[in-house]
């Protein structure tokens, strides 16, 4: 198969994945509509075109929470990353380390902690959400800091389960789940080698290592059914930002008043999405978020955006909007499925040189000079 696109990626990955796993990443909430305005919004953000400006020094990289990273991009946080591909987290952060840029470990991950960051040279990201249960809160930060994490992305925007219809049809949740996941893996033999057999222990690694004992997949819409905390507020977070030693980011701000919020906390990081339209449908896209809440917190707050990111042009229209980075789920996750390891490293090499042809065509050479003066403002 020809791979020129992420787009091509995920029809790979839907060939390779039993359907309950490539409907559970592909899928969102409800009718899905957030979902697709994500990337048609994002798609129809126009940009200027320049030309005869010189750029043959152009420069893609960036600092961030005093990193050097060599594009704009992280990689968001994924749960059960390690169902897509063997040891899924370890291979994903690999790529993302060969390339110079950040990975974000979900606290939901398949692999703990202490299995991936052996196998990379910079530091990882640890995302976690705030459950009812404090005791694997507190578990999760201690060991992500003892293992040299260096960015917490805390996940607001998950107090309850979003409605996801496709998960009961396809197999995630519903009548006969087990039973139809068996049958479909049965019908997927490359995964079920590479997955099913040799990437085991198949559990959730963060909450095992907490627990002492395996938790298996069918615990984890139960577990975290059961923990997620819809009493969550600021001050729920106070305790943790006086923990953690090292930059804090909040994830799943879509409004200004929240973005002011976050600033106020004294968070030094949020990230502008909607959970890639998998929690409450209707609600506004990331493009259309971000340019009021830059308006009301740029400079005084580093601003993330994910959600229906898929190639290297979005990225630097998420950063003409307001953004100072952008961040892929998706994108890399069907890369992750189609190719493992190489899938991802290909797939942050189109990202760049997308970027880089972007760049070249709107005449910026640097990223810190991708602004808003570069977009095509409506009459």
């Amino acid at each position: 198969m020809i791979i020129s696109s992420s787009a091509d990626y995920r029809a790979a990955a839907e060939k390779f994945l039993p359907p309950f796993l490539f409907h559970y990443i592909d899928g969102g909430a409800y009718a899905e509509q957030t979902l697709r305005r994500n990337v048609d919004d994002l798609s129809a953000v126009a940009l200027r075109q320049r030309v005869l400006k010189d750029m043959s020094q152009l420069d893609t990289s960036i600092e961030l929470f005093g990193e050097k990273l060599s594009i704009p991009v992280a990689l968001s946080p994924v749960g059960l990353t390690g169902m897509y591909r063997r040891r899924g987290e370890v291979q994903a952060a690999r790529a993302a380390d060969a390339h110079g840029i950040p990975f974000t470990m979900s606290s939901v991950s398949v692999c703990p902690i202490e299995e991936v960051v052996p196998q990379i040279k910079r530091p990882m990201w640890f995302q976690l959400y705030v459950l009812k249960d404090r005791g694997f809160m507190q578990n999760a930060l201690e060991r992500a800091q003892a293992a040299g994490c260096s960015t917490l992305v805390f996940t607001v925007d998950m107090p309850v389960p979003g409605a996801r219809y496709r998960d009961a049809h396809s197999g995630m949740s519903g009548p006969n789940a087990a039973m139809r996941r068996y049958l479909q893996a049965v019908l997927h033999p490359r995964w079920a080698l590479d997955v099913g057999l040799l990437g085991r222990p198949h559990d959730l690694g963060n909450i095992s290592a907490y627990r002492g004992s395996p938790t298996g997949l069918a615990d984890y819409m139960g577990y975290l059914g059961a923990n997620f905390d819809p009493s969550i507020s600021w001050k729920d977070l106070e305790w943790i930002r006086a923990f953690w030693k090292g930059p804090m980011v909040i994830k799943g701000i879509l409004d200004p008043e929240d973005a002011k919020d976050a600033v106020r906390f004294g968070a030094d990081g949020i990230i502008v999405s909607n959970h890639g339209g998998r929690q409450l449908d209707g609600v506004l896209s990331s493009a259309r978020a971000l340019g009021p809440i830059a308006d009301a917190v740029k400079g005084q707050i580093k601003i993330l955006a994910d959600s229906g990111i898929r190639n290297g042009l979005d990225v630097v229209r998420a950063l003409a909007l307001g953004a100072d980075c952008a961040m892929i789920g998706r994108a890399y996750i069907y890369a992750l499925a189609a190719a493992g390891e190489a899938g991802v490293k290909q797939l942050l090499e189109l990202l760049e040189k997308e970027m880089r042809v972007a760049m070249t065509l709107t005449s910026v050479g640097r990223v810190a000079d991708i602004s808003g003066e570069m977009l095509v403002r409506e009459s």
